[in-house]
């Protein structure tokens, strides 16, 4: 397992590169010039050109994409173009809204989605599992921002219980961070939410059909011990796959709901590095997006040996 995980970290490697290739291009193949933009409309031309040279912007691109790579292999991301600081400072300083918005709206999901799946997949073709795939195909149909705006008509206007937006530091208050965390949270996650009840469903009603479900039941054992304990169990790889897909999904997806919610995470933090051509702060956000995509795929895929005996890598 060892050997495995350490290989699988080296990928890190050769996909910093591809994400840092890819992030390098796309954010330049957007107009505008970040010094033009930096001085504003008034700023004369000599001034403009005397900024980009500051900023390492008059060199040839493969130069500049050298000169950036180098610095991130030892470690540092370069320095922000407009808050003048560095771009790993100003990472860490956001980051931590957008993981607890995305752990807290992952919660949500997994929470809401197994239940329900396995709720259903036990009474196939009942009012409670035509009712339950029903809300599913709804849920998978809103999008988040759509019903962020509607959760804060409901329960911040109309029924002022919970606040509009903002943030506030676990630190600080743990009822206030739970109550700004509470509706992006479940805007974001039930989405995902109605995705594994599905997935849940369709692995149990396909594991229940097992012959060794039937001898379990011919031995006298429960149905929760037959439903938790035999065929939960052995669908526990699939729904970690959706999982682990998941929370991928809504890293990307939080950027959205904080700009709805006005939550000072990632999301708003890339929004106004692209605005302003903020090249190096958008570079290094789109590496630690991809870091997190691998670690969690990853920490999936150990998960699955720990899960299934019959996993083993080698």
């Amino acid at each position: 397992m060892a050997r495995y995980v350490a290989r699988r970290l080296l990928l890190l490697l050769p996909a910093w590169l591809i994400m840092g290739s890819v992030a390098f291009a796309l954010i330049r193949l957007i107009p505008g010039d970040p010094a033009a933009v930096l001085l504003g409309m008034e700023a004369t031309p000599q001034a403009v050109a005397e900024l980009r040279v500051r900023l390492g912007l008059d060199r040839p691109l493969p130069v500049q994409f050298a000169l950036w790579l180098g610095r991130v292999l030892e470690g540092e991301l370069g320095h922000s173009f407009f808050l003048g600081q560095p771009v790993l400072q100003a990472i860490l300083g956001r980051l931590p809204v957008t993981l607890s918005l995305t752990v807290a709206a992952l919660t949500c999901a997994v929470l809401i989605g197994v239940p329900v799946g396995l709720r259903a997949a036990t009474r196939p073709n009942s009012p409670t599992d035509l009712g339950t795939m029903a809300a599913a195909v709804v849920g998978l149909s809103i999008p988040d921002f759509a019903l962020g705006l509607g959760l804060i008509f409901l329960f911040a206007v109309a029924l002022p219980w919970l606040p509009v937006g903002g943030y506030i530091p676990l630190s600080r208050s743990a009822g206030g961070y739970l109550a700004h965390l509470a509706l992006p949270a479940f805007a974001l996650g039930v989405s995902q939410a109605a995705l594994i009840a599905r997935i849940t469903r369709s692995s149990m009603l396909e594991t229940l059909t097992g012959d060794y479900i039937r001898t379990a039941r011919a031995k006298g054992l429960g149905e929760a011990a037959v439903v938790g304990s035999h065929a939960f169990r052995n669908t526990l790889t699939q729904v970690l796959t959706v999982v682990g897909n998941a929370a991928v999904v809504l890293l990307g997806g939080a950027f959205v709901v904080e700009t709805v919610f006005n939550l000072p995470g990632l999301g708003n933090l890339v929004v106004m590095a692209v605005k302003r051509r903020d090249y190096p702060l958008v570079q290094g956000c789109l590496l630690l997006i991809s870091t997190v995509v691998i670690v969690v795929n990853l920490a999936v895929d150990v998960l699955y040996a720990y899960v299934d005996p019959r996993i083993r890598y080698g």
